[in-house]
């Protein structure tokens, strides 16, 4: 029996926020996936380690996460306003596809520095020692990411003492902008109102605001399905009744917000939209045993990314949030206290984070200008992955 021998492809094994993921050259792949379609998706799948029925991907790099089951591809961008073309995909664990319907905030934060290291940007644009300004395209849903990567002696500094909640290590921090965060092609709150009432079967009928912002997010409040907003990942993720519940509002809120046309194609794009839960601050105790108190943040919030809840926070759901909090009236918003904000610092399952976001009104639209955050990124292994040469 003939057996295949199994391909090298370089790549990069990269931290991003709080979540990691494999970093390719767009033309480091092989020929077949240099373009969007089923063989890159194939090799992607095989790289990460799915479809596993088992759900831990033993048999690739993800780690069984949706944290962890992350793919990128960048190459140099032809437009003259950007360095870097950034796509991302987000791979199923137990499932066979590839959802490419939004982007990851926390590996937004490693783009930059991986497209200095790798060569993506232009030499002039990188101080011997300063800050070096990378302008990503973020090509899934075509935003740009201001990235802002600290150099020294010529090359990116990843060490430093910026601590992040979620994360176990210090690092070096990445100030991230993203860049008219609202959805470009519509309204940022798709249905027209901050507020609706969201029927969901079996559930019930919600408030929920819904809002396109960094990432299509519905936000229901977490007294109205029966928690606090303080509950960690195990209160969750092993209640099969409750992630069934948190998926029948995700998939009523897609239809709502015109992602979709009919619940059932849902399971085909888990990625988005988000589904969080808010409410006012209170006392409780992250995943780390770090004391977190009511009187230092502004609100609690929970999200779920993939079917689970999250460790902590997505970085484009944080953009939400912020976003959000920033238009009076809205779920996030009331739970945060009200009135206007430029910014909100939220408790999560690992600790806190602080965002700020600029959110204005025009011709009775709301838009949003930015949103600002602070992350760290860092290499954790170079070279080449291996793949069966007939998996894609």
């Amino acid at each position: 029996m003939a057996h295949v021998p199994q391909i090298k492809i370089p790549a990069t094994y990269m931290r991003g926020g709080t979540s990691k993921g494999v970093f390719f050259r767009l033309d480091d792949l092989p020929e077949a996936a240099r373009q969007p379609g089923p063989a890159r998706d194939a090799l992607l799948l095989r790289v990460i380690g799915s479809p596993d029925p088992y759900q831990k991907q033993i048999d690739g790099m993800g780690g069984a996460t949706s944290s962890t089951s992350k793919t990128v591809i960048l190459s140099k961008s032809e437009s003259a306003d950007h360095d870097v073309d950034y796509l991302f995909g987000q791979v199923s664990i137990d499932k066979p596809f590839v959802d490419w319907s939004g982007n990851c905030g926390n590996l937004s934060a490693a783009v930059g520095p991986f497209a200095i290291s790798n060569g993506l940007v232009d030499r002039e644009r990188i101080p011997e020692n300063g800050m070096a300004t990378v302008r990503i395209w973020q090509a899934n849903i075509g935003k740009t990411i201001i990235s802002r990567v600290p150099i020294t002696n010529g090359h990116v500094q990843e060490t430093g003492d910026f601590e992040l909640d979620g994360v176990t290590f210090p690092a070096a921090e990445v100030a991230v902008e993203f860049m008219d965060p609202a959805d470009g092609e519509g309204a940022m709150f798709p249905t027209g109102n901050l507020v609706d009432e969201l029927e969901v079967p079996g559930v019930g009928t919600l408030e929920a605001t819904m809002i396109n912002a960094g990432i299509p997010t519905v936000f229901v409040n977490a007294g109205a399905i029966g928690y606090s907003g303080t509950e960690l990942q195990e209160a969750i993720n092993g209640d099969t009744k409750a992630l069934a519940m948190f998926e029948s509002i995700r998939a009523h809120a897609a239809v709502r917000m015109g992602l979709i046309k009919e619940v059932s194609e849902a399971a085909e794009r888990q990625h988005t939209p988000k589904v969080a839960f808010v409410a006012p601050p209170a006392d409780y105790v992250a995943s780390s045993g770090k004391a977190i108190k009511a009187g230092d943040i502004d609100l609690v919030v929970r999200a779920l990314s993939m079917g689970k809840l999250h460790h902590a926070m997505m970085g484009t759901a944080a953009v939400a949030i912020a976003t959000a909090a920033a238009v009076p009236g809205t779920l996030v918003n009331l739970a945060a206290g009200g009135g206007e904000r430029n910014s909100v610092h939220f408790g999560h399952p690992s600790g806190t984070l602080r965002v700020g976001a600029e959110a204005s009104q025009m011709a009775g639209q709301w838009t949003a200008t930015k949103a600002v955050m602070s992350r760290s990124a860092r290499v954790l292994m170079e070279g080449q992955v291996r793949v069966p040469g007939d998996s894609f």
